[in-house]
């Protein structure tokens, strides 16, 4: 396996996109990668996503990417994996190019969720679920997570306004972020008056429904500067996934991310780095809870103390573990297909110095870990500069 960079980033904001179809939404993505790469043409393009058949009536994005771009002939597929699709499909192109089979290759992450009602968005979600033990019961994801949330307030004896913290700090983040979806400061006191969804997870416990597009070109690292980038290339250190049973209460114990702890050690080895090694953590913030359950699985933290890292401030920009940098999936929106790919983008800037007023200061190595459903599957992603 020879060792593979990225070269290009390319990302469209987020946010209700009602003036840019699927295909626009990954055809500005692509082409901002590929001018990021000074790149022409690749050898393959794979895409993440997971609602286009359910909410677009488009399947098959692979080949319709491909032609939209003006690739014609390249091999080209959809990835999904649920909420995790936009990292299986960076896992892809990295294996393709780490194998020897290919030199460049595009990993485009991209979803269209906001052309369809709530009813009919809430549904779709609904398929990374076990179909006939949870979504045929009418538990919904955010039902999940407030179970969830629930047993871990109970177990460990934490109040619901401890989780506040995730959310002030993403909503900090992303105030410096023009891509994000919410340029909006939020404190304590609007985190514990936002109206309940599904108790106890309020309105400000959850990501927004939301359409965006994430690229990243790849390629051998040896390679790399054959191209006309301006920047040092990054290298992927390792990419790493682990599945768990795809029902929470099939799980030994549904507090623990038993996916989330394989694919971070597994990363980890590869890496041949150590949890403080890592320098900044784009976790999975779908739900306050799970980000919590992120940086226990990881190892940030014991069980039940996650929550204690935001409470101390320990991950803000200049914390012992940053996470959310960019704003998160909380404020910065989370497209679940093109959120894996929107987590790489965000660790490049870092590791280039280029995330500006949210720049972590002297970043090396970066981790990002995306969920699919409610753990079932978890991909870990470590890049270095």
């Amino acid at each position: 396996m020879r060792p593979v960079s990225i070269i290009g980033i390319g990302q469209t904001p987020v946010g209700e996109l009602w003036d840019r179809s699927l295909r626009h939404l990954g055809h500005d993505a692509l082409v901002a990668a590929l001018r990021d790469a000074g790149v022409e043409a690749v050898d393959a393009l794979y895409v993440g996503n997971m609602l286009s058949g359910e909410l677009a009536g488009q399947e098959h994005l692979g080949a319709l990417m491909a032609d939209f771009v003006g690739w014609r002939g390249v091999e080209a597929f959809k990835i999904e994996a649920a909420c995790a699709s936009g990292a299986a499909a960076l896992r892809v192109g990295y294996l393709a190019v780490a194998s020897g089979q290919l030199d460049v290759v595009a990993v485009l992450g991209v979803e269209k969720m906001t052309d369809t009602t709530g009813e009919e968005t809430t549904s779709g979600l609904a398929l990374a679920a076990d179909q006939e033990y949870e979504a045929a019961e009418g538990v919904s994801f955010v039902g999940i997570n407030a179970m969830l949330m629930q047993r871990y307030m109970h177990q460990y004896g934490i109040k619901h306004e401890a989780f506040a913290n995730f959310t002030v700090n993403a909503h900090r983040n992303a105030l410096h972020n023009p891509n994000a979806m919410f340029h909006l400061p939020l404190g304590v006191k609007d985190y514990v008056k936002a109206s309940m969804i599904a108790a106890p997870v309020n309105l400000l416990d959850s990501s927004p429904i939301c359409d965006g597009a994430a690229a990243v070109i790849l390629c051998a690292h040896d390679r790399a500067r054959e191209f006309g980038i301006n920047r040092a290339p990054v290298r992927i250190l390792a990419s790493a996934v682990a599945t768990d049973t795809l029902a929470v209460h099939d799980r030994r114990d549904p507090l623990k991310l038993e996916g989330g702890s394989l694919s971070a050690q597994r990363a980890y080895a590869q890496a041949g780095v150590t949890r403080r090694d890592i320098n900044l953590f784009e976790v999975h913030d779908a739900f306050t809870i799970m980000s919590a359950l992120s940086l226990e699985a990881a190892g940030f933290a014991e069980p039940g103390q996650g929550v204690r890292l935001a409470q101390e401030g320990e991950i803000a920009i200049g914390g012992r573990v940053p996470i959310s940098t960019m704003g998160g999936l909380k404020a910065r929106g989370h497209p679940v297909g093109a959120t894996g790919v929107y987590q790489i983008v965000e660790l490049v800037q870092q590791l280039q110095g280029q995330a500006g007023a949210n720049q972590v200061q002297k970043a090396q190595i970066g981790m990002a870990q995306n969920i699919g459903g409610s753990g079932a599957t978890v991909i870990t992603h470590i890049l270095a500069n």
